[in-house]
């Protein structure tokens, strides 16, 4: 997997876990402010952070490249020829 998406997939895991925390674990009644709305709010945003994360690991590890260098003697001296392939997307 490519580390490209590693933080986001982190902090959605973070955030899914903290807001699952206050949307089942916590009981409080409270006047203006409902913790379990909240937790519920960060367990969508976490579950939407962490599937943004995985995409980008899964679409940033299609792409390699591989560089081939060869040294030539010629009659004139040495030659030196470079081949670079890529792969995946751009």
């Amino acid at each position: 997997m490519n580390r490209s998406g590693t933080g986001l997939i982190v902090f959605g895991a973070v955030l899914g876990v903290a807001g699952a925390v206050m949307a089942f674990a916590i009981t409080v009644h409270t006047h203006g402010f409902n913790i379990n709305t909240a937790g519920w709010i960060l367990l969508v945003v976490g579950i939407i952070v962490l599937l943004i994360g995985i995409a980008i690991s899964v679409t940033g590890s299609r792409r390699s490249s591989t560089t081939v260098e060869n040294v030539q003697n010629t009659p004139t001296g040495q030659e030196r020829v470079e081949t670079q392939r890529d792969w995946g997307a751009p």
